[in-house]
Protein backbone atom coordinates (compact mmCIF):
# COMPACT_ATOMS: atom_id res chain seq x y z
CA UNK A 1 0.00 0.00 0.00
CA UNK A 2 2.76 2.47 0.45
CA UNK A 3 4.25 2.14 -3.12
CA UNK A 4 4.11 5.55 -4.78
CA UNK A 5 2.95 5.98 -8.48
CA UNK A 6 3.13 9.02 -10.43
CA UNK A 7 0.69 11.85 -10.43
CA UNK A 8 0.07 14.53 -12.77
CA UNK A 9 0.02 16.92 -10.07
CA UNK A 10 3.35 16.20 -8.33
CA UNK A 11 6.41 17.68 -9.68
CA UNK A 12 9.72 15.21 -8.56
CA UNK A 13 12.38 17.57 -7.06
CA UNK A 14 15.13 17.61 -4.69
CA UNK A 15 14.52 21.37 -2.96
CA UNK A 16 13.62 22.91 0.98
CA UNK A 17 10.33 23.19 -0.11
CA UNK A 18 10.10 19.30 -1.58
CA UNK A 19 12.03 18.07 1.68
CA UNK A 20 9.64 19.61 4.24
CA UNK A 21 7.69 17.51 6.90
CA UNK A 22 4.32 16.74 4.55
CA UNK A 23 2.18 17.99 7.83
CA UNK A 24 3.92 21.18 7.75
CA UNK A 25 3.06 21.83 4.66
CA UNK A 26 -0.27 20.79 4.76
CA UNK A 27 -0.91 23.17 8.01
CA UNK A 28 0.75 25.85 6.15
CA UNK A 29 -1.16 25.52 2.82
CA UNK A 30 -4.55 25.46 5.12
CA UNK A 31 -3.60 28.80 7.12
CA UNK A 32 -2.65 30.46 4.11
CA UNK A 33 -6.06 29.46 2.40
CA UNK A 34 -7.77 30.82 5.74
CA UNK A 35 -6.21 33.77 6.06
CA UNK A 36 -6.88 34.90 1.79
CA UNK A 37 -10.14 33.60 2.80
CA UNK A 38 -10.75 36.21 5.90
CA UNK A 39 -9.06 38.87 3.82
CA UNK A 40 -12.34 42.29 3.07
CA UNK A 41 -12.19 41.94 -0.27
CA UNK A 42 -11.13 46.05 -0.67
CA UNK A 43 -8.10 45.04 0.47
CA UNK A 44 -6.81 44.96 -3.11
CA UNK A 45 -2.93 45.60 -2.11
CA UNK A 46 -3.50 42.44 0.55
CA UNK A 47 -3.66 40.71 -2.32
CA UNK A 48 -1.01 41.04 -3.80
CA UNK A 49 1.27 40.48 -1.00
CA UNK A 50 -0.52 37.00 -0.99
CA UNK A 51 0.44 36.31 -4.54
CA UNK A 52 4.36 37.53 -3.64
CA UNK A 53 4.55 35.45 -0.68
CA UNK A 54 3.69 32.36 -2.60
CA UNK A 55 5.84 33.36 -5.97
CA UNK A 56 8.43 33.46 -3.19
CA UNK A 57 7.75 29.58 -2.39
CA UNK A 58 8.07 28.87 -5.97
CA UNK A 59 11.31 30.30 -6.57
CA UNK A 60 12.54 27.62 -3.28
CA UNK A 61 10.15 24.85 -4.87
CA UNK A 62 11.76 25.71 -8.48
CA UNK A 63 7.91 25.43 -10.14
CA UNK A 64 8.11 27.39 -13.47
CA UNK A 65 4.71 29.66 -13.63
CA UNK A 66 3.59 28.61 -16.66
CA UNK A 67 3.41 24.70 -15.11
CA UNK A 68 0.82 26.28 -12.53
CA UNK A 69 -0.88 28.23 -14.73
CA UNK A 70 -1.89 25.27 -17.13
CA UNK A 71 -3.25 23.37 -14.23
CA UNK A 72 -5.26 26.43 -12.78
CA UNK A 73 -7.51 26.19 -15.84
CA UNK A 74 -9.39 23.93 -13.83
CA UNK A 75 -11.30 26.73 -12.34
CA UNK A 76 -12.48 28.04 -15.48
CA UNK A 77 -15.96 27.78 -14.81
CA UNK A 78 -15.75 30.05 -11.49
CA UNK A 79 -14.25 33.09 -13.40
CA UNK A 80 -16.90 32.64 -16.36
CA UNK A 81 -19.21 32.96 -13.43
CA UNK A 82 -17.30 35.96 -12.02
CA UNK A 83 -17.45 37.73 -15.29
CA UNK A 84 -21.08 37.49 -15.60
CA UNK A 85 -21.36 39.14 -12.17
CA UNK A 86 -21.08 42.69 -13.28
CA UNK A 87 -23.69 42.42 -15.51
CA UNK A 88 -26.13 40.81 -13.67
CA UNK A 89 -26.31 41.89 -9.97
CA UNK A 90 -28.59 45.07 -9.12
CA UNK A 91 -27.86 47.94 -6.88
CA UNK A 92 -25.49 51.32 -8.17
CA UNK A 93 -24.08 51.70 -11.22
CA UNK A 94 -20.44 52.89 -13.00
CA UNK A 95 -19.79 53.05 -16.80
CA UNK A 96 -16.73 51.03 -17.78
CA UNK A 97 -15.68 52.05 -21.54
CA UNK A 98 -19.32 53.18 -21.92
CA UNK A 99 -20.78 50.02 -20.56
CA UNK A 100 -23.14 50.08 -17.07
CA UNK A 101 -21.23 47.51 -14.99
CA UNK A 102 -23.04 46.73 -11.05
CA UNK A 103 -20.64 47.94 -8.49
CA UNK A 104 -21.82 45.41 -5.97
CA UNK A 105 -20.99 42.96 -8.84
CA UNK A 106 -17.56 43.83 -9.70
CA UNK A 107 -16.63 43.26 -6.26
CA UNK A 108 -18.48 40.33 -6.16
CA UNK A 109 -16.49 39.32 -9.08
CA UNK A 110 -13.08 40.11 -7.98
CA UNK A 111 -13.55 38.36 -4.61
CA UNK A 112 -14.53 35.39 -6.35
CA UNK A 113 -11.54 35.66 -9.08
CA UNK A 114 -8.87 36.42 -6.66
CA UNK A 115 -9.51 34.34 -3.53
CA UNK A 116 -10.43 31.13 -5.89
CA UNK A 117 -7.10 31.58 -8.01
CA UNK A 118 -5.05 32.29 -4.97
CA UNK A 119 -6.94 29.36 -3.31
CA UNK A 120 -6.27 27.09 -6.65
CA UNK A 121 -2.90 28.00 -6.61
CA UNK A 122 -1.44 27.34 -3.06
CA UNK A 123 -3.44 24.09 -3.60
CA UNK A 124 -1.32 22.97 -6.78
CA UNK A 125 2.04 24.01 -4.87
CA UNK A 126 1.04 21.64 -1.84
CA UNK A 127 0.27 18.95 -4.51
CA UNK A 128 3.76 20.09 -6.62
CA UNK A 129 6.38 19.21 -3.64
CA UNK A 130 4.51 16.70 -2.26
CA UNK A 131 3.54 12.99 -3.60
CA UNK A 132 0.01 11.47 -2.25
CA UNK A 133 1.79 9.03 -0.34
CA UNK A 134 3.48 11.93 1.82
CA UNK A 135 0.31 13.67 1.91
CA UNK A 136 -1.31 10.82 3.66
CA UNK A 137 1.37 10.16 5.83
CA UNK A 138 1.54 14.02 6.87
CA UNK A 139 -2.55 13.41 7.10
CA UNK A 140 -1.85 10.74 9.79
CA UNK A 141 1.02 12.54 11.78
CA UNK A 142 -2.09 15.04 12.11
CA UNK A 143 -4.22 12.64 13.87
CA UNK A 144 -6.51 12.70 11.32
CA UNK A 145 -9.22 9.74 11.82
CA UNK A 146 -7.68 6.91 10.53
CA UNK A 147 -11.44 6.08 8.68
CA UNK A 148 -10.54 9.20 6.32
CA UNK A 149 -6.60 8.14 6.00
CA UNK A 150 -7.90 4.57 5.27
CA UNK A 151 -10.45 5.68 2.76
CA UNK A 152 -8.52 8.28 1.03
CA UNK A 153 -5.40 5.96 1.31
CA UNK A 154 -7.41 3.38 -0.88
CA UNK A 155 -8.71 5.96 -3.21
CA UNK A 156 -5.04 7.23 -4.10
CA UNK A 157 -4.08 4.09 -4.38
CA UNK A 158 -7.10 2.16 -6.81
CA UNK A 159 -8.08 5.28 -8.75
CA UNK A 160 -5.32 4.16 -11.72
CA UNK A 161 -6.89 0.71 -11.41
CA UNK A 162 -10.57 1.77 -11.46
CA UNK A 163 -9.67 4.39 -14.20
CA UNK A 164 -8.02 1.70 -16.21
CA UNK A 165 -10.77 -1.14 -15.80
CA UNK A 166 -13.35 1.93 -17.25
CA UNK A 167 -11.09 2.42 -20.30
CA UNK A 168 -10.78 -1.65 -21.17
CA UNK A 169 -14.55 -1.50 -20.67
CA UNK A 170 -15.18 1.47 -23.56
CA UNK A 171 -12.78 -0.13 -25.86
CA UNK A 172 -14.65 -3.99 -25.47
CA UNK A 173 -17.91 -1.18 -26.08
CA UNK A 174 -16.68 0.18 -29.41
CA UNK A 175 -15.69 -3.27 -30.75
CA UNK A 176 -18.92 -4.31 -30.08
CA UNK A 177 -20.39 -1.71 -32.72
CA UNK A 178 -21.03 0.93 -29.42
CA UNK A 179 -20.01 4.56 -30.19
CA UNK A 180 -20.75 6.92 -26.76
CA UNK A 181 -21.41 10.06 -29.05
CA UNK A 182 -25.20 9.13 -29.76
CA UNK A 183 -27.55 10.32 -27.80
CA UNK A 184 -29.46 6.59 -28.32
CA UNK A 185 -26.75 4.76 -26.65
CA UNK A 186 -27.02 7.00 -23.34
CA UNK A 187 -28.26 3.08 -21.85
CA UNK A 188 -25.48 0.99 -22.68
CA UNK A 189 -23.45 3.77 -21.30
CA UNK A 190 -25.79 4.07 -18.03
CA UNK A 191 -25.30 -0.03 -17.67
CA UNK A 192 -21.81 0.38 -17.88
CA UNK A 193 -21.33 2.65 -15.23
CA UNK A 194 -23.08 0.47 -12.95
CA UNK A 195 -20.74 -2.62 -13.88
CA UNK A 196 -17.95 -1.05 -13.32
CA UNK A 197 -19.34 0.39 -10.15
CA UNK A 198 -20.23 -3.46 -8.77
CA UNK A 199 -16.51 -4.66 -10.29
CA UNK A 200 -14.94 -1.50 -8.05
CA UNK A 201 -16.86 -2.22 -5.04
CA UNK A 202 -15.85 -6.69 -5.49
CA UNK A 203 -12.39 -5.36 -6.63
CA UNK A 204 -12.65 -3.22 -2.94
CA UNK A 205 -13.61 -6.36 -1.02
CA UNK A 206 -11.01 -8.70 -2.12
CA UNK A 207 -8.26 -5.50 -1.52
CA UNK A 208 -9.37 -5.87 2.20
CA UNK A 209 -9.44 -9.03 2.81
CA UNK A 210 -5.87 -9.42 1.40
CA UNK A 211 -4.78 -6.39 3.36
CA UNK A 212 -6.31 -7.85 7.07
CA UNK A 213 -4.61 -11.34 5.86
CA UNK A 214 -1.09 -9.47 5.80
CA UNK A 215 -1.85 -7.67 9.46
CA UNK A 216 -3.55 -4.24 8.64
CA UNK A 217 -3.84 -2.45 11.05
CA UNK A 218 -6.32 0.26 9.45
CA UNK A 219 -2.96 3.23 9.55
CA UNK A 220 -0.33 4.27 7.06
CA UNK A 221 3.42 2.52 7.98
CA UNK A 222 5.44 6.13 9.24
CA UNK A 223 8.78 5.07 9.19
CA UNK A 224 9.87 9.07 8.94
CA UNK A 225 10.57 11.40 12.18
CA UNK A 226 8.38 13.95 13.27
CA UNK A 227 8.94 17.45 12.24
CA UNK A 228 10.90 19.83 15.13
CA UNK A 229 10.48 23.11 16.43
CA UNK A 230 13.72 24.54 13.38
CA UNK A 231 11.14 22.88 10.71
CA UNK A 232 7.62 24.28 11.59
CA UNK A 233 9.45 27.71 12.20
CA UNK A 234 10.81 27.53 8.48
CA UNK A 235 7.89 25.98 6.97
CA UNK A 236 5.13 28.27 8.68
CA UNK A 237 7.28 31.29 7.62
CA UNK A 238 4.83 31.91 4.41
CA UNK A 239 2.20 31.53 6.74
CA UNK A 240 3.19 34.32 9.24
CA UNK A 241 3.88 36.44 6.63
CA UNK A 242 -0.11 35.94 5.27
CA UNK A 243 -1.03 36.62 8.92
CA UNK A 244 0.79 39.75 9.26
CA UNK A 245 -1.04 41.13 6.22
CA UNK A 246 -3.73 39.72 7.59
CA UNK A 247 -3.53 41.52 10.43
CA UNK A 248 -3.03 44.46 8.64
CA UNK A 249 -5.81 44.32 6.43
CA UNK A 250 -8.59 44.00 8.86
Amino acid sequence: MSAGHSHPLHRPGDTPVHRMAPQVKVVAAVAGVLCVVSTPRERFWAFGLYLAVLAGVWVLARIPPGWLAKRALIEAPFVVLAFAFPFLAGGPTIDVLGVALSEHGLLSGWNIVVKGTLGVLVSLTLAATTTPGELIVGLQRLRVPTMVITIATLMLRYLDVIAAEARRMRIARICRGHDPRFLWQVGATARGIGTLFIRSYERGERVHLAMVSRGWTGAMPDQGRPAGRAAWLLGLAPTALAAVVLGIAL
